[in-house]
């Protein structure tokens, strides 16, 4: 998917949604655990609920390589459900990989090509080496972290040089160099609040994934305040606020429901910021 494709759907929905797919097993609701794949039925069940108000799915790899082969087999039904059920939306693989070369490139084998996502999030600690080989396929995005939302962020990403530069902003400014924004995002974390404006200086054009709204306390208002640009440029990830907002029989419908609010919520703030950046 390009980034003019993604803008579109944005605009088409008038969402900037991301649903996280963080399906743990220990929290889906207790009458799926019957059926003979809970982890897909579950997904499926959401995805169904939600797809109209979204514009991103994002699998969270942790929850569905813990539970071995059955959690694999999972993953790549729930990756190919939405392909053939609602082929407009972008999948992100949340697997924050990261190894030298020839490594990321089986990585970036295993989800561009076998998997079939669009997207993969990839740290960058290891350098250019370790990004590149998911940079060579085409209409593919590699969503480098560069600031996130977690209270550990402050051990390593706010470290200056001496010329007072922060690593944070030392990934942007070298990792911006090794491809285009139509190729690579950057995660960004809802709870950094107005250090937005200094990730924008550096990317203004770039997509930022957004994770940290709802149950983290990031506020959306502040993201899209300081994070907005002329084509959105932003991918606000919720989870646990929508795929587990209910655990009873009526969890999908529950999930839809605040999905729907969030994405009227978005609808107000492309209004107010979107028509004002351009």
């Amino acid at each position: 998917m390009t980034k003019q494709q993604l803008f579109d759907q944005i605009k088409k929905k008038q969402s900037f949604l991301c649903v996280g797919l963080d399906s743990d097993i220990k929290k889906i609701p207790q009458h799926l655990l019957g059926s003979d794949d809970p982890i897909y039925t579950f997904n499926r069940s959401i995805i169904d609920a939600t797809a109209q108000y979204c514009v991103a799915f994002k699998p969270n790899l942790a929850f569905y390589e813990s539970e071995g082969l059955n959690g694999w087999l999972a993953l790549s039904k729930t990756v190919a459900y939405i392909r053939q059920r609602y082929p407009e939306q972008f999948i992100i693989a949340d697997a924050k990989r990261g190894d030298i070369g020839n490594t990321s490139e089986m990585y970036a084998e295993s989800f561009f090509n076998e998997m079939d996502v669009d997207a993969v999030t990839v740290a960058p600690y290891m350098g250019e080496d370790s990004v590149k080989p998911f940079l060579g396929y085409q209409k593919k995005w590699v969503i480098l972290l560069a600031l996130t939302s977690n209270q550990g962020s402050q051990d390593f990403q706010f470290t200056k040089d001496e010329n007072g530069e922060r690593l944070f902003e030392k990934v942007l400014n070298v990792s911006k160099k090794w491809a285009s924004d139509e190729q690579i995002m950057y995660v960004v974390g809802a709870t950094q609040g107005r250090l937005f404006e200094d990730v924008r200086k550096i990317v203004p054009e770039h997509f930022l994934l957004v994770p940290g709204v709802g149950a983290q306390g990031g506020s959306l208002e502040e993201v899209c305040c300081y994070g907005m640009n002329k084509h959105c440029g932003l991918l606000v990830n919720s989870s646990r606020g929508i795929i587990f907002a209910d655990k009873s029989e009526n969890f999908a419908h529950i999930a839809g429901l605040e999905a729907q609010k969030l994405q009227l919520e978005m609808k107000e703030l492309l209004d107010r910021y979107l028509i004002n950046r351009k």
